[in-house]
C-alpha cells in the first residue's frame, strides 16, 4: 500500500499519485492531476468521462467496460482511447482510490484488446 501525503500542489495523494480521499474530487482536481500527468487542458468532453467513471464506480466498484462509457456519454466509441494515454490515468484523473498493484499494470490498452 503507498503511503499517503501532501503533494506540491496541496492534494493529498499516494505514492502512485492517487488520491487519497477520493470524496473531495472536483473538476479543479481533476484539472491539476491532468496537468501534473502532461495531458494540458481537460476538455467537458474529458470531464464527461470522468464523472461517468465516478459514477459508474459509486454504484459498482469497479472500471466499466470501455466502449460502455463511450456510449454512456453519447461521445464517438473510441472517446476513451482517444482522450486518455491509459486507463488507469483516466482512473487516476478521475479522483478514485488506488487500484492496486495487478490493476496498475495495466499501463497500456494492449491488455484491453486496443
Amino acid at each position: 500500500m503507498s503511503a499517503n501525503r501532501e503533494d506540491d500542489r496541496g492534494l493529498n495523494v499516494d505514492d502512485d499519485g492517487f488520491l487519497t480521499y477520493p470524496e473531495v474530487w472536483t473538476e479543479e482536481t481533476a484539472r491539476v492531476l491532468a496537468a501534473r500527468e502532461g495531458l494540458g487542458q481537460l476538455s467537458e468532453e474529458h470531464l464527461a468521462i470522468l464523472r461517468y467513471l465516478r459514477e459508474y464506480y459509486r454504484r459498482h466498484r469497479f472500471f466499466p467496460i470501455v466502449r460502455a462509457i463511450c456510449r454512456s456519454v453519447h461521445q464517438p466509441r473510441t472517446c476513451v482511447t482517444d482522450g486518455f494515454p491509459d486507463p488507469v490515468t483516466a482512473w487516476k484523473l478521475a479522483g478514485l482510490p488506488n487500484p492496486g498493484e495487478e490493476v496498475l499494470g495495466f499501463r497500456s490498452w494492449e491488455p484491453l484488446g486496443y
